[in-house]
């Protein structure tokens, strides 16, 4: 079934159509369309994506978007519209109306994007599950995932991110989710916000458009608990739900066992303990899962389906993936943590590792492509190599690099 007709399309947004046509899917960028889909030209600092009508269109894009005119291009499909910002947001906002999907929405400072991947793996075992592809998290991100959602889905998941006060809040609002998950507060974000504490309030934002008997789902071990949850009471959330090691957490850590590949967690829920076993390391997983399980309860899930379906668990692209690599007659396993190196982040990565010797513990280069030249020197077979920083830096092209040279070497 098509997910936007021209006729649908026009009425969520106000626009015309001169044509009929039918979409299977929303994109804003011509690099990742696939045919079939409504390209929605938007306009950035640097760009117009109505200079790439055209290409939508060569690409299969059922039709386009737009707001002005497109010289050579006045037959084609095409919705027109007073704003495409505005546009793609009504688009988002008419989805989530004709759906009644269970709405999850999902945010913090860290964790966001594995929470929400693992919560799409845990509620896919309850019930058909939509969720946000990738860190499609921003005011264009969510509309666009919302507008992507298929009508008869069982739970939708929607991760929220912000870097100034008051965007978390309009994006809730046009989600109107039913259960607010803040994975963590911590001081990331520093440089647009006064304390942590601005930072804390920044995130109980999510609050704001949670439906009438809608749950917030918040960290118990963190500092900031009372003030989140004080916000969630005072913006009608109906219940607080908390997870973490406190005595008092509704979903509650028992025990865990962390190794290098995998960790193993025992959690009490009210009424009853579950053990989750994970194919991914590290005690922020520990935590994120917590989360899930604290969510999926909350949004009437089954918490035994959802731990099972978390032993299928993987790492993310960029946020620490492993990657056994050959290497001079032997094996190197290599670590992509290119995504994200905030304070906490980088915290979490150290978690993992015995401490380097002095002789192992960095230098100082220029450039990617001179960390590269360097490291084709001196790594060996059995070395573990961990490559982390904010995916700004551009790390991302050693690992690129790396795992090219390991296929090299096979060949």
């Amino acid at each position: 079934m098509p997910l936007w007709t021209a006729r649908d399309a026009a009425a969520a947004t106000g626009g015309s159509s001169i044509s009929e046509w039918a979409s299977t899917g929303l994109s804003i960028d011509t690099r990742s369309l696939s045919a079939g889909d409504l390209f929605v030209a938007l306009r950035g600092p640097n760009y117009d994506g109505h200079d790439f009508v055209g290409t939508a269109l060569e690409r299969g894009a059922a039709a386009a978007m737009v707001d002005r005119d497109i010289p050579g291009l006045s037959t084609v499909p095409l919705l027109r519209v007073a704003d495409t910002s505005a546009g793609l947001a009504a688009l988002g906002s008419a989805a989530r109306r004709r759906s009644d999907t269970r709405i999850i929405a999902v945010t913090g400072s860290v964790g966001k994007t594995g929470t929400k991947e693992a919560l799409r793996l845990a509620l896919a075992a309850c019930g058909p599950t939509f969720a946000s592809a990738g860190s499609l998290n921003n005011q264009w991100g969510v509309p666009l995932s919302l507008g992507r959602m298929p009508p008869d889905v069982a739970y939708g998941i929607f991760e929220m991110g912000m870097n100034h006060s008051g965007e978390i809040g309009s994006l809730a609002r046009l989600a109107r989710p039913h259960i607010a998950v803040i994975t963590t507060v911590e001081p990331a974000h520093l440089g647009f916000f006064s304390s942590v504490e601005a930072i804390a309030d920044a995130k109980a934002e999510v609050f704001l458009g949670l439906e009438p008997g809608g749950v917030a789902v918040l960290n118990r071990d963190n500092p900031h608990y009372a003030r989140l949850a004080a916000a969630a009471v005072r913006t009608g959330a109906a219940e607080v739900v908390s997870f973490g090691a406190h005595r008092a957490a509704t979903v509650r850590l028992l025990n865990s066992v962390l190794d290098p590949h995998s960790s193993t967690i025992d959690a009490a829920l009210p009424g009853f303990t579950l053990r989750v076993r994970l194919p991914v390391p590290g005690r922020h997983w520990v935590m994120n899962v917590l989360a899930v399980l604290a969510a999926v309860r909350a949004v009437g899930g089954d918490p035994h389906r959802a731990a099972e379906a978390l032993t299928g668990l993987e790492e993310l692209p960029g946020r620490g993936r492993r990657y056994e690599l050959s290497w001079r007659s032997g094996k190197l396993t290599l670590i992509d943590e290119t995504y994200n190196a905030s304070p906490t982040a980088m915290r979490a990565a150290f978690a993992l590792y015995d401490a380097l010797p002095e002789s192992k513990r960095g230098g100082l280069w220029r450039t990617a492509d001179d960390v590269i030249d360097e490291l084709l020197r001196f790594l060996r077979a059995g070395d573990v190599l961990t490559v982390k920083g904010s995916r700004g830096i551009g790390l991302s092209p050693i690992v690129e690099r790396l795992r090219a040279e390991s296929v090299r070497r096979e060949t």
